[in-house]
């Protein structure tokens, strides 16, 4: 199994002015904006880290998932969650050709932790042998960072916060995340049930 993003998050939807705010970074001398790509870094860092923790994509983009075998025949969990729309499922042969799937014969099932892929029938189409099924797919809160609910968007500015104020520790240790974001993406976490 492969998820690719296959856009990514766009610069102009992460939050540089409220983690600039959040890290109480001066202003008024004339190059407010000499450290926003170190912002935008660390940014990003910290919404990855969250969306590996959590199984969630906090800004909409699309997705690719490339797997060899169904779960379950009649049903395939997807790997984030929120997922907005399925775009398409494509049966893709040994040799490398794809055979796109009739969008009637399957259906979004929309679920805040473990959305799925349905079987509109009694069973999802058949997996070549030897090839695989891709999915591509919209997953994420929304498109802006005001989509995210405000609990992620405190974890993301407080581990982007700790990044940058941490990024000259270069020692190795089996540190965590730090304990108030731990706390804050708790409640997103997704309970592991491989059905």
């Amino acid at each position: 199994m492969m998820l690719i993003e296959e856009t990514p998050v766009p610069d102009t939807a992460l939050p540089v002015d409220a983690l600039k705010a959040h890290l109480r970074l001066g202003s008024g001398f004339g190059q407010d904006s000499v450290q926003d790509g170190v912002i935008r870094s660390f940014l990003r860092a910290a919404l990855a880290a969250i969306e590996a923790r959590t199984g969630k994509a906090l800004i909409t983009r699309s997705f690719g998932w490339n797997l060899t075998f169904w779960r379950d025949g009649g049903a395939q969990r997807l790997p984030v969650a929120p997922v907005v729309a399925i775009s398409r499922v494509a049966l893709v042969a040994r040799d490398g050709s794809e055979t796109t799937v009739d969008a009637a014969s399957y259906w979004l099932e929309k679920d805040g932790l473990r959305p799925s892929l349905r079987a509109a029938g009694a069973a999802l189409p058949r997996i070549p042998k030897a090839g695989s099924v891709l999915i591509s797919f919209d997953a994420g809160f929304g498109p802006a960072w005001s989509d995210v609910p405000p609990d992620l968007q405190q974890a993301v500015l407080m581990l982007a916060a700790h990044y940058y104020e941490h990024r000259d520790d270069t020692a190795l240790g089996d540190r965590d995340m730090p304990f108030g974001v731990s706390s804050l993406i708790e409640r997103f976490k997704t309970v592991r049930n491989e059905r």
